[in-house]
This record gives C-alpha cells, sequence and structure tokens, in this order.
C-alpha cells in the first residue's frame, strides 16, 4: 500500500477521517523518532498505520538531542559493547544507505593530559571502537581530504595526533590543555529534520500522520485495549480510532500512558534533562569537533554548519516535560567546562542559541542519571498495548523493530519480518548523483553551489521539489530577512510539504533558525508567518496572533535561562502560551487524560 508523502493541512485532514472511519491494523502513539520509526517498519511490513502526535513531529527529546549518530564510545568503557556494536551498525545503515542525505561523517579530538598510560588507555578504546564498526556495511565512498584514509563503518579510522598536530586542528586549545590527541570519527544529523523524514516516508508507504492529534485515552474491549481516543487540536473535534494493536512511543510519557490502563507499570522511565548552547563557528577556531572528559560524563563541542554546540549535562528533570527549561546554572557549568581548555574563554554574550532536552531513560537503582541504562525495553502490560521505551536516537530503527515485533505477535495473522534496513528515506535514492552534479544544478537554477549544498543537506533528492516553487515565484528564491541561511521557499515547503502547522514548528524544527540567530528568530518570524500563512489557510488575525506566540516563547525562554534553578526556569518558561491547546487533565483510567504525544 502507497500513500502521499506530502503532509499538508489537506492531507492530514484526510489522514484524520480516514483513521475515524476505518479500523488500521497499528495505531502509534507518539511522532518522535521512535514513533516515526514504528510507523515506517510497520507500513513496510504491509500494515496498515495511523501515526498520533499531540503536538508537533519531533516537537520534544527528537529535536532536542546533541545531534550525533554515535556508538557511544563512553559506553565500552561502561563494559557494554552490545549496545557500541548495535549503535554502530545503525551508523553505517544511515550513513551508507538509509540518509547519507541527512548524516555526515564528523571529526572530534580527544585531548590527552597524561603522558604514556592514558594514550595507551584511551588509544585502546577508541581502536575497539573502530574495530566494531569494521564490517558493519559497504565501504562509503570518499570524499575530501579523507579520500584517501581507511575506514570503518562509512567514517575514516581514528587516528594517533602530538600536541602539535593536535594544535594545528584545534588552534583554539590552550597548549597546556594537552600533551597529544587521538582524532576519531562519528555521524551527525539534523535530528528533527531526520524524524520528520522518517515520518514521510512512513506515509509515503501508506502511514497515515496527523500532528496536533492527542490521545486522550485508550478504547477498551474488556481487558484488551482495542484504539484510541484522540482530540484534533486545530479545531476540537473528537474521535476514536480503532486498532487490532496500539504501540505507545512516547518517550518520557511514558509513565503518564502506563497511567492509562489503571497503573500496571511494566516500565519505569526517569528524565534526564540535557542542556546545549550554540555559540558562533568564529568564536572557537577549529577543523574538528571536540570531546572533553568530566566528573561524571563527557562535553562535546560540536561543528554545527556556521555554529559550534556545547553540550551536555546530565540531571534529573521532574517538572513540566514538554518544555524542559535551561538554567544560568546549566548555562554556567557549560562555560566553566568548556573554558577549561580554550585559549579565549567563551561568555554569555557569545551565546545565540540555548536548548534543553529530556533523555527517556530506563529507571534503575543509581541515583545518577547518568548511569542509568541507555538501552531499551520492550513491554506489553496488557493485550492489544506495547510499550517501547529507553534507548538512544540512533538505534531508532532497532526500537521500532522490536516495537513492531513484540505487538504483532497478538495478531492473528502472519506478518513479515521487518525490513527497514533495507528503506532509504524519502530524499536518498540518487543522492550520490545528484551531489556530484551539484555545480551544474546551480548553474541550471542560477543559485550559488554552496546554496544548492544546504539544499541538498536538508532535502536530499527532495531538493527538485524546493525548486519547483522557486520556478514557480522567483521570489521564493530569497534570502528569509533576519535567518540569511535560509531561502524563503524553504519555508513555504515545510508547511506545504513537511507537515509544519504553526510558526513555531517552522523555526524550531523545519528550519533551526530559533537557535542559529542571535534574536532567535524575531526578525524572520513576521516574514515566514507571511508567507506560510496561504498555505495553511490564516486569516491577518491568526497571523498575527501566531508572531506574538513566537515572540511569548522566545521571551520566556530568554527569561528561564537567566533564572538559577529548575523551579524558577520552568515556572518563568509555563508562563508563554501554546500554540496548540493540550489536554491537562487527570490521567487515571477513567478520567480524560494529558496526552503524552
Amino acid at each position: 500500500m502507497t500513500g502521499t508523502a506530502r503532509l499538508d493541512p489537506a492531507n492530514r485532514a484526510a489522514a484524520l477521517r480516514r483513521m475515524r472511519a476505518e479500523p488500521v491494523d497499528v495505531v502509534v502513539i507518539g511522532g518522535g523518532v521512535t514513533g516515526a520509526g514504528v510507523a515506517l517498519d510497520a507500513a513496510t511490513r504491509g500494515l496498515s498505520v495511523a501515526l498520533l502526535e499531540a503536538r508537533d513531529l519531533a516537537a520534544g527529546t527528537s529535536s532536542r538531542s546533541s545531534k550525533l549518530i554515535h556508538g557511544g564510545l563512553r559506553y565500552l568503557e561502561q563494559l557494554n559493547g552490545a549496545l557500541v556494536r548495535e549503535a554502530l551498525r545503525e551508523r553505517s545503515l544511515l550513513l551508507e544507505t538509509l540518509a547519507p542525505h541527512l548524516v555526515r561523517a564528523v571529526p572530534f579530538l580527544l585531548p590527552l593530559t597524561h603522558h604514556g598510560w592514558e594514550r595507551a588507555y584511551i588509544g585502546s578504546g577508541v581502536l575497539l571502537y573502530d574495530t566494531l564498526g569494521q564490517g558493519l556495511g559497504r565501504i562509503a565512498p570518499r570524499t575530501g581530504g579523507d579520500a584517501g584514509a581507511p575506514r570503518s563503518g562509512g567514517v575514516p579510522l581514528h587516528r594517533h595526533l602530538t600536541r602539535k598536530a593536535a594544535l594545528r586542528e584545534f588552534p583554539s586549545l590552550r597548549p597546556d590543555a594537552l600533551v597529544g590527541a587521538i582524532q576519531y570519527w562519528d555521524g551527525q544529523v539534523d535530528d528533527a529534520r531526520h524524524t520528520m523524514f522518517v515520518a514521510r516516508t512512513a506515509a509515503r508507504y501508506g502511514a497515515l500522520v496527523a500532528t496536533s492529534a492527542q490521545v486522550t485515552g485508550l478504547v477498551r474491549e474488556g481487558e484488551r485495549v482495542a484504539g484510541v481516543r484522540v482530540r484534533d487540536l486545530e479545531n476540537g473535534v473528537d474521535l476514536e480510532v480503532r486498532a487490532a494493536t496500539t504501540i505507545n512511543a512516547t518517550g518520557v510519557w511514558t509513565d503518564d500512558v502506563q497511567a492509562m490502563v489503571g497503573g500496571r507499570a511494566r516500565l519505569s522511565v526517569r528524565a534526564s534533562k540535557g542542556v546545549h548552547i550554540v555559540v558562533p563557528r568564529d568564536r572557537v577556531h577549529g577543523s574538528t569537533g571536540l570531546i572533553l572528559r568530566t566528573e561524571k560524563s563527557v562535553l562535546f563541542v560540536i561543528p554545527w554548519r556556521s555554529h559550534w554546540i556545547i553540550g551536555t549535562t546530565d540531571t534529573d528533570w521532574n517538572l513540566d516535560l514538554a518544555h524542559p527549561s535551561a538554567t544560568s546554572a546549566d548555562i554556567t557549568y557549560l562555560l566553566d567546562t568548556v573554558n577549561r581548555v580554550l585559549r579565549t574563554p567563551l561568555t554569555t554574550d557569545d551565546i545565540i542559541g540555548v536548548y534543553a532536552g529530556l533523555r527517556p531513560l530506563l529507571a534503575g537503582e543509581s541515583d545518577e542519571t547518568a548511569q542509568l541504562s541507555r538501552e531499551h525495553a520492550v513491554v506489553s502490560p496488557v493485550p492489544g498495548l506495547t510499550m517501547v521505551a529507553g534507548g538512544k536516537y540512533t538505534t531508532y530503527r532497532v526500537m521500532a523493530a522490536d516495537a513492531v515485533d513484540a505487538a504483532v505477535a497478538g495478531l492473528n495473522h502472519t506478518v513479515a519480518p521487518s525490513c527497514t534496513e533495507r528503506i532509504p528515506l524519502l530524499g536518498a535514492d540518487g543522492y550520490p548523483a545528484l551531489w556530484n552534479a551539484r555545480e551544474r544544478l546551480a548553474r541550471t537554477v542560477g543559485l550559488h553551489v554552496a546554496r544548492v549544498e544546504h539544499l541538498l543537506h536538508r532535502y536530499g533528492t527532495l531538493v527538485e521539489e524546493v525548486l519547483e516553487l522557486i520556478a514557480a515565484r522567483t521570489e521564493l528564491g530569497q534570502p528569509l530577512p533576519g535567518a540569511p541561511s535560509y531561502l524563503a521557499a524553504e519555508a513555504v515547503y515545510a508547511a506545504s510539504h513537511e507537515g509544519a502547522l504553526h510558526l513555531e514548528d517552522v523555526l524550531t524544527r523545519r528550519t533551526r533558525i530559533s537557535i542559529e540567530t542571535a534574536d532567535r528568530g524575531l526578525e524572520a518570524a513576521p516574514f515566514v508567518a507571511e508567507l506560510i500563512a496561504p498555505v495553511l489557510g490564516w486569516n491577518t488575525e491568526t497571523t498575527t496572533r501566531e508572531i506574538e506566540l513566537y515572540r511569548a516563547r522566545v521571551a520566556a525562554e530568554l527569561e528561564s535561562q537567566r533564572q538559577p534553578d529548575d523551579e524558577t526556569a520552568d515556572a518563568a518558561r509555563l508562563d508563554a502560551p501554546e500554540p496548540r491547546p493540550i489536554v491537562r487533565r487527570d490521567l487515571r483510567e477513567g478520567h480524560g487524560a494529558a496526552a503524552p504525544a
């Protein structure tokens, strides 16, 4: 069964009508990367699927990660080789087959501070990391300065550097901060765009996808879960979606969904807050990322287009799950930690973006979230309901396959095994050839080749759809005021093809304007709102309201980042009104439920 990969208001409405009229095999709660992955996995097995998300695709954890596709080098030190190998296999698949347009190799420098033993100790770990990655996939095409380098699982192999060589790679390092270094490679992704592409690919294979569709309860037939109750947050209409099996993939909201079935808790998920700051690339001079060991974990300095992402923290969070807030203490910790090794210290004036996300960790006996499991679990607390939680962004596809395996075991017919390791995401087919033709493409469309490269990295071969918008309306080929890295056509495409329903969706997830511009996107907001208003059917009043909502969000986030602790930061962030009227009620069975996704 095939469907349209175009996520626009008309197709959203059609999907909700079909969900209401026709029972599906699988209904998926949660539009993060795991939920989108579940929808794709089930759809490519020939099952009928409905995917429901209360806010926007990747609105939670899946847009607020460190943006890395990696095995987790530090997990080797915890002797979790199986998790690392699994993740490295997924890294290889994403780099080479599933999403080469969205995932790319990025180098990291690991400074050494002791002579002798440290190089041997850490070097052996990095060697094992590369060894585990070997043979996990085809040898990837080699480009750029590492074209002749040996590779492992789609990325170059590590190398040992003297202090002098390391400082050439990262001139901003203080010479007394290291005695040498090891450089290794991992993968990087725009997490929100990748999640959206997974959902669009699921739609292409027939999945019905609806955002702003909040699950408010479960439909029961005796003890069995037979579907979900849903509130369409765009118009307030309630409906039921009947399904042979329901899969919950709501991450940090897992416990809330368990409460809908009378509190039969089979999983316990603990939220860990991770904060990142974003600074312009010219504030730190280096051609490679940086990984620093801390007392409890590690800190990354990650190249991100014309910026650096610095993170992350790892602290317990027990407040609002939708809007985790960075505090002044979090920001100070990140600055203090990175400044220990920089020649020229960073200050708060250098920061142009801040974001905080929550990791859904499987709770254990440890009091420290850094020690909790990054592995995942799948359980079925009652017939007809399967729950998947935990895991890492990198292993979303494995989590999804395991969840569908468990869910279909209760169906009365045979279901094909997972095939998603052989299903490239939209935009991946033909991508290497189009990338090689980028200079010719640039001449054809009249854009600078650097602009075409930017578009190819964001859309892959779907770039042709964006260019069609520009061909029809040449003014869409102009950069956005206040956010010149993006073209006007990208904002229009976000609403016409990528499922954006609100201004916030475009500025924070379809683009990264909210963390890549010093004013957090305030200058761009009115222009973007005017561009997407005709696509979304907004009148002048609605357009003005969307702009004001976004301004309130920015003001609340900035205020929260000035607060000293989680409680005051959370209160400040919650002052901003929501673009979607999320239902917040008692989670006990028989009452309305606060939708987790």
